[in-house]
């Protein structure tokens, strides 16, 4: 088991920049697969970035190009850093974390999870 807790988020204007960090507790951190997903109110949740054990990474087709996730193993850190935002990245974006998965892009692939944090992003 890995305990995760986000932070970072806030409110934001329309291309503006925010960083949501992802703190893990565990030893074996650097041997897990991290995610990044979103929900917005009454929606599903929504896949946002993957990045592997070997920092292989991998975006959601609505934010390739402006998201970046990065993670720091010595410090049991990932990041996601967002670029270029937009109304419609509004919501509650949560870490995860598995030790397996196919591609990284399912909820169903990760066992843990964060509590979230709200990104707000206004027009």
């Amino acid at each position: 088991q890995v305990q995760l807790v986000e932070s970072g988020g806030g409110l934001v204007q329309a291309g503006g920049s925010l960083r949501l960090s992802c703190a893990a507790s565990g030893r074996t951190f650097s041997r897990y697969h991290m995610g990044w997903f979103r929900q917005a109110p009454g929606k599903e949740r929504e896949f946002v970035a993957h990045i592997s054990w070997s920092r292989i990474t991998y975006y959601g087709d609505s934010v390739k190009g402006r998201f970046t996730i990065s993670r720091d193993n010595a410090k049991n850190m990932v990041y996601l850093q967002m670029n270029s935002l937009k109304p419609e990245d509004t919501g509650v974006y949560y870490c995860a974390a598995q030790e397996t998965v196919r591609l990284g892009n399912d909820p169903s692939e990760y066992g843990n999870w964060g509590q979230g944090t709200q990104v707000t992003v206004s027009s």
